[in-house]
């Protein structure tokens, strides 16, 4: 797509909120007001809430006590500290985050980021330091905008953390991972990124923001990272996460 067909979409799209009813976020029924779901899209959402892994952040179906850790964290402790996700991935959470990432909808970031703040609780405010995922600069290109960028400067301005958008880059274009198992998403995230300003990273509490997580690869490629150039520690944020059967 190029730029100009890029920006006139985009008007296109302002032009069509403007004249249109207000739509639920997820399935675009007309709602009473900006940033409302219907009561079906309402209902379907899953907020994660406590009780849930201390580490990974996957949901218990019961209380397992407060530093209680799933199996696979157990088995494999992540090289992060810890990661938080506002809900599950699926039914109207997804169709919002497609819809923002590839819908070319980022008014949506208003809807998520309140969401993204919640679940990032105190990790947020001063002394935290947010950076997003990056994208390669030929998806950036083609996409127009990084959504990693766009949740983590929202979530900023709304908590009062500092937000360094480039800190991260990514230095090698990588396949789509969808379908990929947890193997061949690591394989394929090994050696994309490198820190492109270790001065902002050193001795910082780092939150790594993201729009989903699903096998964890790209927050442990992007996590090995940041330590190696300093941080203080990592814990990853994301609006949505893939939840399977935990041990």
């Amino acid at each position: 797509m190029t730029d100009l067909a890029r920006y006139v979409r985009r008007l296109a799209v302002a032009g069509l909120d403007l004249l249109l009813p207000p739509r639920c976020p997820a399935c675009r029924e007309i709602v009473e007001s900006d940033g409302n779901f219907c009561a079906s899209c309402w209902t379907g959402l899953e907020f994660i809430t406590a009780p849930m892994c201390a580490c990974c952040g996957t949901p218990f179906e019961v209380d397992r006590g407060a530093n209680a850790r799933c199996g696979a964290c157990l088995d494999a402790p992540p090289r992060y500290t810890a990661a938080r996700a506002a809900m599950v991935y699926g039914g109207p959470a997804r169709k919002i985050l497609l819809g923002f990432k590839h819908g070319d909808r980022q008014h949506l970031v208003k809807v998520m980021a309140p969401q993204l703040v919640r679940a990032g609780g105190d990790w947020l405010g001063t002394g935290a330091l947010l950076v997003p995922v990056p994208l390669h600069r030929w998806r950036l290109w083609k996409r127009g905008f990084n959504q990693a960028a766009l949740l983590a400067q929202s979530a900023g301005r709304r908590s009062g953390t500092q937000v360094s958008v480039d800190a991260l880059s990514r230095v090698r274009a990588t396949t789509t991972s969808r379908g990929m198992g947890r193997r061949k998403r690591a394989a394929n995230v090994r050696a994309a990124f490198r820190v492109a300003h270790p001065d902002r990273i050193r001795g910082r509490d780092v939150v790594l923001v993201d729009d989903v997580l699903t096998t964890g690869a790209t927050a442990e490629a992007c996590t090995r990272m940041l330590l190696r150039a300093g941080a203080k520690s990592v814990r990853v944020l994301t609006w949505a996460r893939v939840v399977r059967e935990v041990a």
